[in-house]
This record gives C-alpha cells, structure tokens and sequence, in this order.
C-alpha cells in the first residue's frame, strides 16, 4: 500500500530567510504508539497506509513523502517578559501541508525530529512523556471544543534521549492551522525587515483571517480570536503555563503543550509551571497576558498601518483595546452556560464570582463543581455543604428571572460541563506506565476524553479528583 499526502506547501512559497530547509534526522527503530485514525481521514490520510512500515518511516522522519518540503520555522519571542531575538524551531520540522475535508489548509509537523539551525545547542529530541502529555492534552482540548493544535501520532525512537537521566525518545506527529506565533512577526520587526512583515501579513490574512482588510484588520481578529480562545481556558480550568509569545499563535489555537495543566481544587493564583517561578502565567493572569502579546503583534505592525508612526500606534492601540469586552463578553457566555443560563441579565458576573470565591476559600474542585452542579450533587463537593447552598438560592432566583426551570438549566450545563479531564496525576499515571512498556493506561485514558460530557460507566474512575497523595502540584517543559 503506497503513502499518498497531497501536499501544498504555501509556507515554503515564502523567501528563504522564513525558515532553514533540512530533513529530519533518521531514528533507530520507529514503533507506533498512537495513531489518530479520525484526524488522518479528515486529512485525505489513508489510516492503514500510514500502519505500514511506509507510514511509520514518514511519521517518525526516516523517510519524506513526495511533495514533502521540510523546514524548521524562524520566530523570536519573549519568555517569561524577557527578550530573545531569535528562536526558532529547535526540534521541530514541518514537513508541509495538506487540504482537509473541511477545505481548510493545515500543516504536518514532526516534533522531537533532531537538531536545526535554531536547536541552540540542543539535541532536537523528545522524549516519550511530553510527546505523550501533548497528545492526551491537544486531544482532550479538541474534544472539549477548544481551538487547538492536534496529534496525528505518536512513534517512539528506539533511542534514548538523555536528561537529567536517560529516557525513551519519542516523536510527535503534530497538526495545525499553522505553526506562526507571534514570535514569527517579531522575528522580522527586530530586524526591521517591512519587506517580510509585509509578506507574512498577508500569507496569515489569506490563511486564517480572509475577511480582514489589511494588517489593522489582522490585529482585530487575532485579539479576538484569542479573548475568545483565553475565555475557553479559563471556563475549562485550564493554565497553559508558557504564554510566551512564541507561543501565542495568531490563527487563535492552543499552541506547545509543556507545563500546561488543568487544575484540580480551584484558586485564581494557580501556577503549576516550574519554570514560572514569579506566577507570570497565573489561571487569573492569562487574560491581561494575552492582551500583552497582542500588543507586542500589533507593535511588529505598525510600518505597515501608517507612515506616520503617531497615528499608526493610536490605531493598532485601539484595536488591542478591544480585547478587554471580546474577553468580558466571551468569558460571561461561557461561565453562563456551565451555570445552564440561556439569557444575559445584569449581576451575571457577580454571580459567577460569587461561586468561585466560595470555591476558592474551600479547596473545591473546579471540574467537579461545575458537573455537580449539572448532576445536582455540587453540594458534596463542598466541605461546607451550606457555602453552595447560599450561592445556590441566588442561582434559583437568577433562573426563576429568565422563567427557566433548575431541571432545564441543568440539562444544558451537562452539555458544556466536563465529567473527565486530563488530570495531571492521571498523565503522569499513564506516562510512568509507558516508560515501563505498558500503553494500556495512555489508550484508557485518551478513550475516555474522546467524549468528556458522557463518561462511560467503567471509566468513573477518571472523574476523580486526586488523593492528597496522588495530587501532582508541579509540571515540567519536558524539553
């Protein structure tokens, strides 16, 4: 059976100084872990084809597939605030992108697939836990409804990899609407390269924004997009842990799962990164550090909104202002909705909070009291049982306003309140089962978030919240 991706490499159309061309670096002895058959069919990929020898040469690097036109992306970017003229892809190559069924252009990339002009000294390799974090988390957040990059599959190496120890290597097959950051435009305006801003301006209108009119439009629906995309996160529980600006992808998709993490018991000043030692990427912090990198896009753009630099950042100023009411208005429809509302009333916010700060001061755990609250047993996830009964009288009385009854508002907070997600004690459960040569707990696991609204009876298991010994407080880059 013959390997058939048709490709359209429109980034590779781009000038040379957009990227290093260079193949991946071959591995020893390539084995599938995981292949995700329903994405490789939305991609025009043959699922059995890419089982075969054939397929997993391709998926792990040793081989290119016709129309194949590998590179590693240039971008720069602040990390933690701090300045880095020039990142790039260090261990990642794409090697290019196809038309799905849905018409849209998505790129295929190689994660963990060897050393690139951008690699800094680094060994271009992954190992088998964070290839396996990303794809349990992209999948789940997919499932969840959350733009995000996604997992074709996972191949291990049949090398080590060697960090504080030596690991199992592993390469991620990783698909997105496409790989460009924010960092990618600060790449070209730290250079003062209008040429190439020019360039990449367009290629990301006609790629993700093809109503928006010039590069003031662009900034208007990448602030939107990401309020939007922020809001989902933080309605979810999620912290993504490295909001960098090379993370901050301008399509509006969750992008490079590292110390990413889904909190347990709730509180506003969650951290579980440990390269975030200050708190900078906080749960409550992620909205106002979107609206930062935002601003550091809309500054790469100002050459191009007007010759008159004055006027040019009156105008991007404006247009990353908008964040704050796209954020407020996104974040308000989603925490409706997990409370079963179907109506705007004013109060609405003071509501939301009045359950969070209730959450907060009693440790209660984020997923379990937004589904208690749809199954009508939110009560047993308070110690204080009459701290939600309190809350719960304003709830009753807000649904009485709109003339919905508690039954209906439940019914349609089953449909956006989780039962299960990717805990973090549950990843590292199946990342240690892995390491020993059993996948069984990684496959469980991605089974049950493949539906996280209807949690299949032998699988209750997963929708609990951590013992205080099992209770994972730290995540790792797992570069």
């Amino acid at each position: 059976m013959t390997l058939q991706i048709r490709f359209d490499n429109s980034y590779a159309r781009l000038p040379d100084r957009f990227y290093a061309r260079l193949a991946p670096t071959p591995v020893a002895a390539p084995g599938l872990v995981a292949l995700n058959e329903g994405l490789a069919r939305d991609l025009g990929l043959d699922p059995a084809a890419l089982k075969t020898p054939e397929g997993l040469a391709m998926l792990s690097g040793n081989a290119l597939p016709e129309g194949a036109e590998p590179l590693a992306q240039a971008y720069a970017g602040h990390q933690f605030g701090g300045w880095n003229p020039q990142l790039g892809d260090g261990r990642a190559i794409l090697l290019g992108e196809v038309r799905a069924s849905d018409g849209k252009r998505y790129d295929i990339q190689l994660k963990g697939a060897g050393p690139t002009p951008f690699s800094r000294r680094g060994d271009g390799r992954a190992w088998l836990g964070p290839v396996l974090r990303e794809y349990i988390v992209s999948e789940a957040m997919h499932a969840l409804g959350v733009p995000t990059t996604r997992a074709l599959a996972a191949v291990t190496t049949g090398e080590e990899v060697f960090r504080e120890t030596a690991l199992p290597g592993a390469v991620l097959a990783r698909v997105a609407s496409s790989h460009i950051r924010v960092g990618t435009f600060q790449f070209f305006a730290a250079r003062q390269d209008t040429e190439a801003l020019r360039l990449l301006a367009e290629h990301v209108i006609a790629r993700h924004y093809p109503q928006a009119e010039g590069p003031l439009g662009l900034i208007r629906a990448a602030v939107t997009a990401q309020a939007r995309l922020v809001a989902h996160w933080m309605s979810l529980g999620f912290i993504h842990g490295v909001m960098n600006t090379d993370n901050a992808h301008v399509g509006g998709e969750t992008i490079d799962y590292g110390p990413c993490a889904f909190m347990d018991d709730y509180h506003p000043s969650r951290v579980f990164s440990s390269i975030d030692q200050y708190g900078r990427y906080a749960y409550a912090n992620q909205p106002q550090i979107a609206v930062w990198n935002m601003a550091q896009l809309a500054s790469c753009l100002l050459p191009l909104i007007a010759e008159d630099r004055n006027a040019a950042i009156e105008a991007a100023s404006e247009a990353v202002d908008a964040f704050a009411p796209a954020y407020e208005g996104a974040y308000l429809a989603r925490f409706r909705a997990k409370l079963g509302l179907a109506t705007e009333a004013e109060g609405d916010a003071e509501l939301i909070e009045g359950l969070l700060a209730r959450m907060a001061a009693l440790g209660v755990d984020f997923t379990r009291a937004f589904r208690g609250l749809a199954e009508g047993t939110a009560a047993a996830e308070f110690p204080d049982p009459s701290a939600w009964e309190s809350w719960a009288a304003d709830w009753r009385a807000r649904l009485a306003l709109e003339g919905r009854t508690e039954a209906d508002a439940r019914a349609a907070a089953l449909q956006v309140n989780p039962a299960v997600i990717p805990r973090n004690h549950r990843i590292e459960q199946a990342i240690n089962a892995a390491v020993a040569g059993d996948y069984a707990p990684f496959l469980r696991l991605n089974r049950a978030l493949a539906t996280p609204f209807a949690l299949a009876p032998e699988n209750r298991d997963l929708a609990a919240a951590p013992a205080p010994e099992e209770a994972v407080r730290r995540t790792f880059c797992g570069t």
